[in-house]
């Protein structure tokens, strides 16, 4: 009986031990969200209006762009998909690899080759373990997302998609949205090539966004997407990255929340069985005990 006793005490400290260890990184991640909420809604006010302001251009002129012409016969698209460095934060990345997936299958029934984008090592280990096709991977930054981390990115896209042998048609993203601290959501957007149609602004209706002001373009439309677009594909990534990386700190608050409430509970459930096992182990001793002095009763009066 005592054995089984030292058995539970020693489970006892091997889950406090690792209680203390979620809740200190359920806390971390619970002060990592308040600043990654305010790099989103830093980002978000500049990425709609750079976003507007290409779709004017695009759309309020007769300028022709690589970034901006559909190809009636694409062939070949890039998904950059955003997933975490780091495991423990529940579904997130798991949901975002489902849905690139699946995006991936829709676009190759439409007939077309796709090659993949990632960011974070969780998607990276996915398709490397599957043996999936990976064109460029990035790690290291999912959860604090620097401008220059998108300006990278962003680079190796806008190189494919303007290639002119060996490139792209089109250009999809896969990340996380923040909607709350219970709720986040994988997204698709389509970044490139860019029409009006597709274009999200956060902050606007849609009867809203459809009202253009009159634009005078110098030197001339073209010059003026050559040097917006880059920015609006980086703009794009950049909030895409922070609204992922509020998203990956949430899942894992929730995630060692409910880590560390399971191992309270469990704490609870082996507290009580090592005190029947500690009760039981008395009683057999006080048995013992009174089995013994009958003994030396009963001894005693045949001595007698």
């Amino acid at each position: 009986m005592g054995a089984q006793l030292r058995v539970y005490k020693r489970r006892i400290r091997s889950v406090t031990a690792t209680k203390k260890i979620t809740k200190a990184m359920e806390m971390i991640s619970a002060s990592r969200i308040v600043k990654a909420q305010r790099a989103v809604a830093a980002s978000t006010p500049y990425a709609d209006e750079l976003t507007r302001a290409v779709t004017a251009v695009a759309t309020r002129s007769n300028a022709k762009h690589p970034l901006t012409t559909e190809n009636p016969n694409a062939s070949r698209a890039a998904v950059l998909l955003i997933t975490a460095d780091r495991g423990l934060a529940g579904g997130y990345s798991t949901n975002a690899i489902k849905a690139a997936l699946t995006l991936t299958e829709r676009l190759r029934a439409e007939g077309k080759d796709v090659v993949t984008y990632i960011i974070g090592r969780k998607g990276v280990s996915y398709y490397t373990f599957r043996n999936l096709a990976i064109t460029a991977s990035w790690t290291g930054f999912s959860d604090k997302p620097t401008y220059g981390d998108a300006k990278t990115v962003a680079a190796d896209l806008i190189e494919a998609f303007t290639a002119e042998t060996g490139g792209v048609d089109e250009l999809h993203l896969i990340s996380t949205e923040f909607v709350s601290m219970l709720t986040q959501n994988a997204v698709e957007a389509r970044l490139l090539p860019l029409t009006l149609d597709e274009v999200q602004l956060s902050d606007q209706t849609p009867a809203k966004a459809e009202i253009f002001p009159l634009y005078d373009f110098e030197p001339s439309a073209e010059g003026v997407l050559d040097a917006l677009l880059p920015r609006y594909v980086e703009s794009r990534i950049y909030n895409a990255l922070l609204q992922s990386a509020a998203s990956e700190h949430a899942a894992r608050r929730r995630a060692m929340k409910s880590a560390t409430d399971n191992a309270g509970e469990l704490i609870k459930s082996l507290t009580r069985l090592a005190n029947s096992a500690r009760q039981a182990e008395i009683t057999q001793e006080i048995s013992e005990i009174v089995g013994g002095a009958n003994a030396l009763a009963d001894a005693s009066r045949g001595s007698e």
